[in-house]
């Protein structure tokens, strides 16, 4: 596929503010956008180039803007009855079970982003922990074209042994958030297919990596 941008965008994406309003990336003034992004990126012909293709050149597929977007995740794990537990939500376009986590508001930092997208999310407040904000990354988001892509910075914390999971409940853009055993990663996707669910393909090499080096 050449090009594709999901009705979405230009539909509802305008009228609820998350999609860029530009229909042609040729009108976009790029220096600010390429000197405030994360990971450098070309611009090719007044175009975006996404450092990594994804096989769809032109359009934002389910994405709103144009060229990187910058996001963070909040990576909470605990220990309970013998075994290591990652919390999750349920996306609700379908895509699956994913990290909390969700764009930098302007001006805001990738940590405290983590941290006020998990408690919208999940209804999780964690005063006090210590977080471990690690490098920017790309991620391989399944609704991104080569004109059109994510990046993120995890942040990781966990609560260590506890009697009780911490109560979390779906909120925001997530249908469901719960507790999931991960002891490895591929004990995740285990206990996730028993309950009829995967893993975001965004968030899949992330985790195989953070859960591989946690069980080491």
């Amino acid at each position: 596929m050449r090009e594709y941008t999901h009705p979405d965008v230009l539909g509802r994406g305008v009228t609820e503010g998350w999609a860029d309003p530009i229909t042609d990336p040729r009108e976009i003034d790029w220096a600010p956008r390429q000197a405030a992004a994360a990971i450098p990126f070309e611009v090719v012909d007044g175009r975006p180039v996404n450092p990594f293709a994804t096989g769809i050149r032109h359009g934002r597929g389910e994405l709103g803007h144009w060229g990187e977007k910058q996001a963070a995740d909040a990576i909470v794990t605990a220990r309970h009855r013998g075994g290591r537990w990652l919390l999750m939500i349920e996306r609700d376009d379908d895509h699956g079970w994913a990290i909390p986590g969700g764009c930098l508001d302007p001006g805001e930092d990738p940590l405290t982003a983590a941290i006020r997208e998990l408690a919208e999310e999940t209804g999780l407040a964690l005063a006090g922990a210590s977080w471990r904000l690690l490098p920017v990354r790309y991620v391989a988001d399944p609704r991104a074209t080569d004109e059109a892509w994510m990046v993120t910075w995890p942040a990781v914390t966990d609560l260590g042994e506890v009697a009780d999971l911490p109560a979390v409940q779906g909120a925001d853009d997530a249908r469901r958030a719960a507790w999931m055993r991960a002891d490895t990663y591929p004990a995740l996707l285990l206990y996730l297919a028993e309950h009829g669910g995967d893993v975001f393909p965004a968030h899949r090499e992330m985790l195989a990596e953070l859960l591989t080096e946690a069980a080491a």
